[in-house]
């Protein structure tokens, strides 16, 4: 059974391009995930942020896409994986090459 949440979504491009809240506190990211919803830019939950999921916890906007590595989605509501053809084109922006460290 599909995600009705991928209905009504449409392609989106990066506020940013790496995670906001990282780039704003200078931490470090594993990978990123972009909000299919509004362009948020959060960090997975493999780093220390978790970025991605708080941006879900506030705004209950429910699906994000990998972005920088593959091309895959997650529906936070339905818990489900999302291939790539059931999403809206990816971004035509790329997100920041490597692990930003506010040292480079």
């Amino acid at each position: 059974m599909g995600c009705e949440h991928v209905k009504s979504l449409k392609q989106v491009e990066p506020r940013t391009t790496g995670c906001e809240e990282c780039l704003r506190i200078g931490q470090r990211w594993v990978s990123l995930r972009l909000c299919q919803s509004c362009g948020h830019v959060g960090c997975c939950d493999s780093s220390p942020g978790r970025h991605a999921t708080a941006h879900f916890h506030q705004t209950r906007h429910p699906v994000m896409r990998a972005f920088g590595e593959g091309d895959w989605g997650w529906c936070y509501v339905d818990e489900r994986t999302l291939a790539a053809d059931e999403l809206p084109p990816p971004p035509s922006a790329s997100p920041q090459e490597g692990v930003y460290s506010p040292s480079s």
